[in-house]
């Protein structure tokens, strides 16, 4: 039988990814805080909106979330109109937020309470990735909720890895966001550097990209970057929420996260440029004026 599904939250990641729940024939329930973007995802897509988190929870197998931050989550989870009270006992909540560690260890818990798995479940791959069905996913919970879950996230996913217990997806989701401010620093440097030392950048990269080098920000970046381009992607505004989550948790664990630091500045640079909405590309503004 096909699983009853809920998606609440249709921003730039959550409208594409119940799009493709919808496409591979689930039966969805949306919601979404402006239900305007919700009666749109139901013209475009064919399924039904529902007034509360708690209405579009009520009856599901499984519910997913893509909102912005903690608070965010704690609003859809929790109260008389939130998802983890109106759904039966067995059901399952899978949180796509990039959010703490300490809030997916939370809901992981009050779910448990309640007879409900939880998976934390950050994903990477942008906007392009939720398009086309493309994301990484990482998860943290239960091997038998992974489990049972699998088949359901396929539908917007090219790979899903089990990281561990409840909050280990979210600090994946952490490293992951480390290792992109790094890498995107590091190539703004060096085509600034290819700029000013008057090489072409293009024949640059063609070296490069087939070496040690080579990153896939080098590969769908460079071009965008060099022209000055960066109307599109993982806004910067973004961007600074995670690595700000990033560097809290370093204040918890004792990692030392120096470079993280100094790049999270960068982006500030870049906001008070005018570029809170540009992609995190974006870094190299500040060193071509």
């Amino acid at each position: 039988m096909t699983a009853k599904v809920a998606f609440v939250g249709l921003g730039v990641m959550g409208y594409p990814m119940a799009g493709h729940l919808r496409a591979k024939g689930f039966d969805v329930v949306v919601y979404n805080r402006t239900a305007a973007k919700a009666d749109a995802w139901c013209n475009e897509y064919g399924g039904r909106s529902a007034p509360t988190p708690a209405a579009a929870a009520e009856g599901r197998d499984f519910v997913f979330s893509c909102v912005g931050n903690d608070d965010d989550i704690r609003a859809v989870m929790h109260g008389s109109d939130g998802i983890l009270d109106a759904m039966a006992p067995g059901g399952v909540v899978v949180d796509h937020t990039t959010a703490s560690a300490t809030i997916a260890r939370s809901l992981y818990a009050a779910a448990r309470e309640r007879g409900l798995g939880f998976l934390d479940a950050p994903v990477s791959g942008g906007e392009a990735g939720a398009v086309n069905g493309q994301l990484t996913i990482m998860l943290g919970g239960d091997t038998e909720v992974v489990e049972r879950a699998r088949p359901v996230l396929s539908a917007y996913a090219k790979a899903i890895t089990h990281i561990g217990e409840a909050g280990a997806g979210q600090l994946a989701k952490m490293v992951n966001q480390i290792c992109i401010g790094g890498v995107l620093q590091g190539l703004s440097e060096a085509l600034d550097f290819a700029l000013r030392a008057g090489l072409d950048p293009a024949v640059v990269i063609e070296a490069i990209s087939a070496g040690a080098a080579q990153s896939w920000q080098m590969e769908n970046r460079w071009k965008t970057m060099v022209e000055g381009k960066f109307d599109f992607g993982f806004a910067v505004d973004w961007m600074r929420k995670d690595l700000g989550i990033a560097i809290e948790e370093a204040d918890r664990n004792g990692a030392a996260l120096d470079a993280t630091r100094l790049i999270d500045g960068y982006y500030e640079e870049v906001q008070a440029m005018g570029g809170s909405r540009w992609d995190t590309s974006s870094l190299i503004a500040r060193l071509r004026d």
